[in-house]
């Protein structure tokens, strides 16, 4: 309630957005970072006239509502992020905030000139992400990000004095923030247009955080300032008395039609001249074409410029996943690329590309610095603005710090590519701590999420095609070492595809992913030469291949037959490999430090020890 006058402002008075076209590119953006205020949103969205009506509101945080309990970007019209894991909006913010900048800095103002608006809580400073981001946000010199801190000093524990003695202000101007205390002015509707519109159009280069102070509850007479407010409903004679301290009547979901209907017809009025304009600017641009590529998955025919690596070949997946952004590139003017502190490591390095910063906002090389949860906020919001295809990486083993983002870009659909390189054991002598075991396993556990783990070069070229045609995010799992090109691709488009053939209906078939596909090769081809009829089968994508066979069941038996004694080998953990093999090869255990050869083979990654099993499985039928 205390945040009302605050959102009404912005709406009404201060963002520039077009209820009619939710959608539209060049509207100023808002997040709700702190998503459990979600009605508040849902308020001003249903006012604005995005399409909620009160029986909306009334169904607030029911089954199969449109006002779920916290904000979902594509559920909801007029939602730019999901928010709800306090920290991650304010994080979303800066993403939103790099792209157009960058899409300002290639394609002009008459394109893109809109800013990026935050509603935060203590909470969101609390969580470590905002550290992240704040500073990089500071770096970058965001000048067209505003964020306003409700200072309401609350957390549901209690006073924020139990857990936080953080200076915030000077905290955020060590990050190179523009600070502003506005005090307590949550209820001067034109104080607080002011002050807002005094932060849009500064033209100071650093972000802007403006501080509000606020009471939570505010404003019941039984409630005000009280943590107990922050989570527990009121009850009905609680909602009485604070709307007879409003001076509004007492009657449920009270909106005076008058109201609603001017809100509607001004935010309308607005809006749509501004868009009709800027759509007009559009169609008269030069760059239209490069544009509308940008925003709609690439020029006509991009994938024509995927390469192909020959047989035999030896290569890192790591390495060739650059070769692939480097030869797509002029065809996706959308990609841009980056890393926490890793961009060689990771293959996320685009050739002859500026750094996208402050002096060059048109570069397409992003540099996060060693910011993994941030730079996966960040990638979020810099796919859910539009125009950007963010690619980022760092090593598999710090897909641990990386998880929120990725669950929510799941969760929001949003466009991007995770990139993680050092895959397994294979790392070899850096030990443990940095050889991933339970990644995969936890990765292919989120719904929603593409995760493809490439085989060879030509697999992870066609893992660029399939990430750009999904609709949502995509990870790809990327070796160290070199690998052997012993496929064609073609397995990625499936998920699944046979890479060794015999005559016949097999006796036996092994199927592996990443760096395991060469050994399942060979050790098919070893038994072959021992009379046995042994398939091999490359199973890059689980995800794809499980909904190719819900759609094409019986082509899907030939490639991985389930009436035939299977063998799979993956050098990460088993769990989950049931569901297509009868004995599993993996590591169970944490690794070791030695050379990545050595650590493989002591772990049973090997052509001999595939070969036992086989043999032995096939002995025990």
């Amino acid at each position: 309630m205390a945040l009302a006058p605050l959102a009404h402002v912005l709406y009404s008075r201060v963002m520039k957005h077009d209820p009619t076209d939710a959608l539209w590119p060049d509207r100023d953006r808002f997040v709700l970072s702190a998503g459990h205020a979600s009605i508040l949103q849902y308020s001003m969205l249903f006012l604005q006239g995005y399409g909620l009506e009160m029986s909306d509101l009334q169904n607030f945080r029911q089954w199969d509502s449109a006002t779920p309990g916290h904000p979902e970007r594509g559920h909801t019209a007029g939602i730019e992020v999901t928010t709800g894991p306090l920290g991650q909006g304010f994080a979303n913010a800066v993403g939103l905030a790099l792209a157009e900048r960058h899409l300002r800095a290639r394609f002009g103002s008459e394109l893109s000139n809109h800013h990026t608006y935050v509603i935060a809580g203590d909470g969101c400073l609390m969580e470590g992400v905002s550290h992240e981001a704040a500073s990089l946000a500071g770096h970058q010199k965001l000048g067209r990000l505003i964020v306003v801190f409700d200072d309401n000093q609350i957390t549901i524990d209690g006073s924020t004095n139990l857990t936080c003695s953080d200076d915030v202000a000077m905290r955020f101007t060590s990050y190179g923030w523009e600070v502003v205390r506005l005090g307590a002015i949550g209820e001067d509707l034109d104080a607080l247009e002011s002050a807002l519109v005094a932060a849009r159009d500064s033209q100071d280069d650093r972000p802007k955080l403006l501080i509000l102070q606020t009471q939570v509850g505010f404003p019941s007479p039984d409630w005000t300032g009280k943590h107990e407010a922050h989570g527990n409903p009121f009850t009905a004679e609680h909602v009485t008395k604070t709307k007879t301290a409003m001076g509004i009547p007492d009657q449920p979901f009270w909106a005076p039609q008058e109201v609603v209907d001017a809100c509607r017809v001004q935010a309308k009025k607005i809006g749509s001249a501004e868009n009709t304009a800027w759509k007009s600017r559009l169609n008269s641009s030069a760059q239209k074409s490069e544009w509308d590529a940008a925003w709609n998955g690439g020029a006509a025919g991009w994938q024509e410029l995927l390469p192909t690596f020959g047989q035999g070949e030896s290569i890192a997946t790591r390495v060739a996943i650059q070769k692939v952004f480097d030869a797509v590139l002029s065809g996706q003017p959308g990609l841009v690329s980056g890393s926490a502190d890793l961009t060689g490591n990771t293959g996320t390095k685009l050739s002859g590309q500026s750094p996208m910063s402050h002096a060059t906002p048109e570069g397409r090389q992003i540099y996060y610095g060693i910011r993994e949860h941030a730079m996966g906020s960040a990638m979020v919001g810099l796919a859910l603005h539009g125009g950007i295809y963010p690619a980022g990486g760092t090593f598999f083993v710090f897909f641990d710090y990386m998880k929120p983002p990725i669950r929510l870009a799941a969760l929001s659909q949003a466009k991007c590519l995770f990139v993680f390189s050092h895959d397994s054991v294979g790392v070899g002598e850096d030990g443990p701590t940095h050889q991933p075991i339970e990644h995969l396993a936890a990765l292919r556990a989120i719904p929603n999420l593409q995760v493809i783990r490439p085989g060879d070069a030509n697999e992870t070229s066609e893992a660029i095609r399939a990430a750009y045609e999904f609709d949502g995010p995509t990870v790809v799992v990327l070796s160290r070492q070199n690998l052997p090109v012993v496929t064609d691709g073609s397995a990625v488009t499936h998920g699944a595809g046979i890479v060794h053939a015999v005559d016949g209906v097999p006796e036996a078939v092994i199927v592996a992913t990443g760096s395991e596909v060469h050994l399942a090769i060979a050790a098919a081809q070893e038994l072959g030469q021992a009379g046995r009829k042994v398939q091999a089968v490359s199973l890059p994508s689980w995800d794809r291949f499980e909904a190719y066979r819900s759609t094409h069941p019986d082509l899907a038996e030939r490639i991985l037959p389930r009436s035939v004694p299977t063998v799979s080998v993956e050098a990460g953990t088993t769990f989950g490999w049931e569901r297509f093999a009868d004995i599993c090869i993996g590591i169970d255990r944490f690794g070791a430090s030695a050379p990545g050869s050595e650590v493989l083979d002591r772990l049973g990654i090997s052509v001999a020890n595939i070969k036992i099993s086989v043999l032995g499985l096939i002995a025990s039928r």
